[in-house]
C-alpha cells in the first residue's frame, strides 16, 4: 500500500502561505491560524504540500484502512480558501446556513474572503467539528 500524501511534514507554514497566497489570503490565513489554535490548542504544521493542520487523530475505517489526519485545517486553493470541517448533524447544518457566502463539499468549506463569513459562526463550526472528532476517535 502506498504512503499517504497528507501527513505532517517539516515544511514551514509561513513559506507555504507566502508562496501560495495573495496579500488578502495571507491576512485571512493569519486569522484562521489564530482561530484554529484557539479551538484546538495546537500549533500549525504543514500536512502534505498544501494543508495547514492543527493537532491530529488516528482513524480506522471498517475496511481496516487506517491513517492520521489533522483535527482542523485549511488550505489555499487558487482564488479560494478551504476550511476542513465536519458539518454532519442538525446543529452543524444550522450553523452552516448562518456562516455566510460559501460552497460546501463533503468536508470542504470553500470561500473567497473571511470578510464574507461570520467569524463567530465559523469558530463554532470548527469547534464542534473538533469536539466531534475527538469524541469519535479519542
Amino acid at each position: 500500500m502506498s504512503e499517504p500524501k497528507t501527513r505532517p511534514t517539516g515544511a514551514a507554514v509561513d513559506a507555504y502561505l507566502a508562496a501560495r497566497g495573495d496579500p488578502q489570503q495571507r491576512l485571512d490565513c493569519a486569522v484562521l491560524i489564530d482561530l484554529m489554535q484557539r479551538v484546538t490548542h495546537e500549533p500549525p504544521h504543514m500536512w502534505g504540500p498544501s494543508i495547514v493542520g492543527f493537532g491530529s487523530y488516528r482513524y480506522t475505517y471498517p475496511t481496516g484502512h487506517s491513517g492520521e489526519a489533522p483535527l482542523a485545517g485549511f488550505a489555499i486553493r487558487g482564488r479560494e480558501l478551504v476550511v476542513y470541517v465536519d458539518v454532519q448533524g442538525d446543529d452543524q447544518q444550522q450553523l452552516l446556513a448562518r456562516v455566510g457566502k460559501h460552497k460546501m463539499g463533503k468536508v470542504c468549506l470553500y470561500f473567497k474572503r473571511l470578510a464574507e463569513l461570520d467569524l463567530a459562526v465559523l469558530e463554532q463550526l470548527v469547534g464542534n467539528s473538533v469536539a466531534g472528532t475527538r469524541a469519535q476517535y479519542g
